[in-house]
C-alpha cells in the first residue's frame, strides 16, 4: 500500500517561499533515503536541474535540492516543513 502524502499548512508556506512544489516534494519522499530527523520525524532530499533564478537571492544556479521532514503514520505521511538548496 503507498501512503497518501498529506502537507501541513506550514510546509506549504515554506515552499511557496522557497520555491518547492509539490511533486518534487513527493519524489523526495517516495525515492529518496530517509534519514532519521529529531523529534521521531525523518528527512528526505532530491535533487532537480534548475537553471533559473533562484526565487531567494535573484542568481543563476543549475540545481536545487528538495528536503522535506515529515511524520511516518500507519496510514499517512504527514510534511512538517521543506528546505530547499540551490547550488551550481
Amino acid at each position: 500500500m503507498v501512503k497518501p502524502i498529506y502537507f501541513s499548512t506550514h510546509a506549504r508556506e515554506r515552499m511557496l517561499l522557497r520555491g518547492a512544489v509539490e511533486n518534487e516534494v513527493i519524489i523526495a519522499i517516495r525515492s529518496g533515503n530517509w534519514q532519521p530527523a529529531k523529534q521521531g520525524k525523518f528527512s528526505a532530499r532530491a535533487q532537480f536541474d534548475f537553471n533559473n533564478q533562484s526565487p531567494i537571492n535573484q542568481q543563476f544556479y543549475a540545481y536545487k535540492a528538495v528536503k522535506s521532514i515529515f511524520t511516518d503514520a500507519p496510514e499517512k505521511i504527514v510534511v512538517v516543513t521543506v528546505n530547499v538548496y540551490y547550488f551550481n
